[in-house]
């Protein structure tokens, strides 16, 4: 699958796929799960701040040289997909202390297993924004097209959502790509394949079961 410029996958380092031995792993224990997400996390967001705009700026050293730097140009605010999204919100917060946070709640339905918006509450000025958009699992696509949806009907511009995710799967990365090609992705990992039952193979497990220690239940869509 060509991702093109519009979806950056971490580079897939010797100690991201350790990490992800570790995440990956069935028997793996909370702790250690936790542990190595946090830290696979905190790559993605640096990775994802990485594509918003920068200028640049001047600013003189302790020896008294310039120094030509960049500093972010805009305004930022992230919206994590309650509840899995909410795992990245801590690390977020260690490197970024004063960022706005929005949140959405967005749950399939289990009769017509079409994704259904329960809750969302934006910062007021969130059309003025880039927003980093929290949401571990891209599955089927269904659920984070709809959570965009949401930021566009906020006004948000789709070229200012950068959709930052652990996991994907090819059909997932295409089916929201494919309905909203402003939109930018980063994920630490695509995965083979959707099996019948649109979990992804190899996966994870669910995510947010899984950091947060409710139980081990299959992948959200």
């Amino acid at each position: 699958m060509s991702t093109g410029d519009q979806v950056r996958v971490l580079p897939q380092t010797q100690q991201l796929r350790a990490l992800h031995t570790l995440i990956r792993n069935r028997e793996a224990s909370r702790e250690d799960f936790v542990h190595c997400a946090r830290r696979v996390i905190r790559l993605l967001l640096e990775s994802a701040l990485d594509r918003l705009p920068f200028e640049e700026r001047q600013v003189t050293t302790p020896v008294g040289a310039a120094y030509e730097g960049l500093a972010f140009t805009g305004k930022l605010c992230a919206v994590p997909v309650i509840r899995a999204g909410e795992s990245m919100e801590s690390e977020l917060r260690e490197l970024l202390p004063g960022i706005r946070i929005g949140k959405i709640l967005i749950q399939r339905d289990k009769q017509t297993k079409l994704p259904h918006l329960y809750y969302s509450h934006l910062p007021e000025d969130i059309a003025e924004r880039h927003v980093l958009l929290l949401e571990p699992m891209l599955a089927t696509g269904g659920s984070a097209k709809a959570a965009v949806d949401v930021l566009l009907k906020a006004g948000v511009r789709e070229e200012r959502i950068v959709f930052v995710n652990f996991i994907a799967s090819p059909e997932g990365i295409e089916a929201l790509t494919a309905a909203h090609p402003r939109i930018q992705i980063v994920t630490s990992a695509v995965e083979e394949r959707l099996n019948p039952d649109a979990f992804m193979i190899p996966g994870i497990g669910d995510f947010g079961d899984r950091f947060f220690g409710t139980a081990d239940a299959a992948v959200s869509l």
